[in-house]
């Protein structure tokens, strides 16, 4: 069992997080204080420096949040009970929908290669999001859905293709246009490898794009 203190602390760790992810969403790493964020989160400045060593590491805790929130729901949707292909297309999907909202865009595509460095932000998001491209492909390779294509190197590609999408969302004046192309030429891609399937209802290839409007 937890002590109160342990509790309280824990609470009080979140509640900064949260905060940062707020102000850092709506006025940028440059934009915020460390004062703004202990008053919003009702705690002392004092308590924010017990958790956090300064402004950065508060930054990479809301970067780490907010990707973390993405990858369960994305994990979720890998963890269906459709088939892999469907899950594929799904997950596709989710991370569109992802790149539109205005917290990941701000922390994670724009701010965060800025403020933790190129090298370092690739590093986290290589942690954060490759594993999960690659082993999701190696459903798809194992269930017959596509051809046997080498893994790694494939899961690579896809995983720079995704990481330049995100940033064209996000730099877009029409996101959701820019987002439908993306899952159009994904989808096209993916293609590519695909087997033929079983089911002359539904040819192989065969998807109904989602409009983003």
């Amino acid at each position: 069992m937890k002590s109160r203190r342990l509790d309280y602390s824990e609470s009080t760790r979140a509640a900064l997080v949260d905060s940062a992810v707020d102000l850092f969403t709506k006025r940028g790493y440059a934009g915020t204080s460390l004062d703004e964020i202990a008053k919003r989160a009702r705690v002392t400045k004092g308590a924010l420096y017990h958790h956090f060593s300064g402004k950065q590491a508060l930054f990479e805790a809301a970067f780490d949040a907010v990707e973390t929130r993405f990858l369960e729901r994305l994990h979720k949707i890998l963890a269906g009970p459709e088939s892999p292909w469907d899950r594929a297309i799904n997950g596709l999907r989710e991370f569109i929908k992802n790149c539109l909202d205005p917290t990941y865009q701000r922390i994670v595509i724009h701010e965060a290669p800025v403020v933790m460095g190129w090298e370092r932000w690739r590093e986290a998001e290589d942690q954060f999001s490759f594993g999960l491209i690659r082993s999701n492909l190696q459903a798809l390779v194992d269930a017959g859905e596509v051809d046997e294509v080498p893994v790694e190197i494939t899961a690579r590609l896809l995983f720079g293709a995704l990481s330049s999408a995100a940033t064209a969302i996000a730099g877009s004046a029409d996101p959701k246009k820019v987002g439908a192309e993306v899952e159009a030429v994904i989808v096209q891609l993916l293609n590519r490898i695909r087997r033929p399937g079983d089911d002359s209802a539904s040819p192989a290839g065969t998807v109904t794009l989602r409009s983003w409007n």
